[in-house]
């Protein structure tokens, strides 16, 4: 299986798009902080043994690695094969495909796969429309997909809120990654291709951080978006202060005593008609 390509006008949207995943350590953050959510996910989904999965912007293999425990046949799907070769190095023995792709056009045939998944991935494809269509596309009919993005109302959501007056505005046509957690938002893009569309809101207990200095320094070095955020203000240091100023507010605003959090976050789940 070879990298699909991209028509010439977004090569360079895709280029920045895996630079800033592979900038970090994205790794970090998912065994670190958001393991339980691929658990979470795949439980909700009840994958078993011989279904076909695929796991769209599966990073390191967050859902990827508890689906193929099941028995499962395992695709793990990233954009940025840093992120993939990582997952491969952690886990040798899992027996999952790792394989390059971009979620709005994956090299897949129409109704490849039993079970479509993604644990806050899909969401960060730039065009929702193309991204869900493909979502939609490699899933057999009647098969099932669970998609765990952020919400625009928790942590995650505003944390991308705060960012957005520090950073360049994105090209037309590119979509905020947190309208994945918009129920009216996820309707809109899948349509009346899928049925039994549920929608499930929970968080993830975060007691990494002993305070909001310690959320705003372990994001900078490791989160790609906000990292990618302070390089871009490198030759600004005022503005770096009142990014430093900004994310300090938010994790305070987040903190319900000694560092600890709430993250929001939303499965999407259905299966295709």
């Amino acid at each position: 299986m070879t990298t699909p390509t991209t028509a010439p006008s977004d090569t360079a949207l895709k280029d920045r798009h895996r630079a800033m995943w592979a900038s970090g350590h994205y790794d970090r953050v998912a065994r670190e902080i958001i393991p339980v959510l691929g658990e979470r996910l795949v439980a909700s989904l009840g994958i078993t043994s011989g279904e076909r999965v695929l796991d769209i912007a599966a990073g390191t293999g967050n859902a990827a690695v508890p689906a193929a425990r099941t028995g499962a046949s395992v695709v793990a799907s990233d954009l940025t094969p840093e992120l993939l070769d990582i997952g491969r190095a952690e886990h040798p023995d899992a027996g999952i495909d790792w394989q390059v792709a971009d979620a709005e056009a994956l090299p897949w045939p129409e109704a490849s796969y039993d079970v479509v998944m993604s644990t806050v991935g899909v969401m960060f494809a730039p065009h929702h429309q193309a991204a869900a269509d493909e979502v939609v596309r490699v899933l057999r009919p009647g098969g099932r997909f669970g998609l765990l993005s952020w919400t625009p109302e928790g942590f995650i959501g505003r944390l991308f809120a705060t960012m957005r007056d520090f950073v360049p505005p994105p090209p037309a046509g590119v979509q905020p990654p947190p309208l994945w957690g918009s129920e009216a938002h996820v309707r809109d893009l899948l349509g009346d291709r899928v049925e039994d569309l549920a929608f499930e809101r929970d968080h993830v207990d975060v007691d990494l951080f002993n305070g909001p200095t310690d959320f705003r320094t372990y994001f900078r070095d490791n989160y790609g978006p906000t990292l990618m955020a302070y390089r871009g203000l490198a030759d600004q240091p005022d503005r770096i202060t009142e990014l430093d100023a900004a994310l300090d507010a938010l994790a305070a605003s987040a903190d319900e005593g000694s560092g600890r959090m709430r993250w929001e976050y939303v499965v999407v789940s259905g299966r295709r008609r």
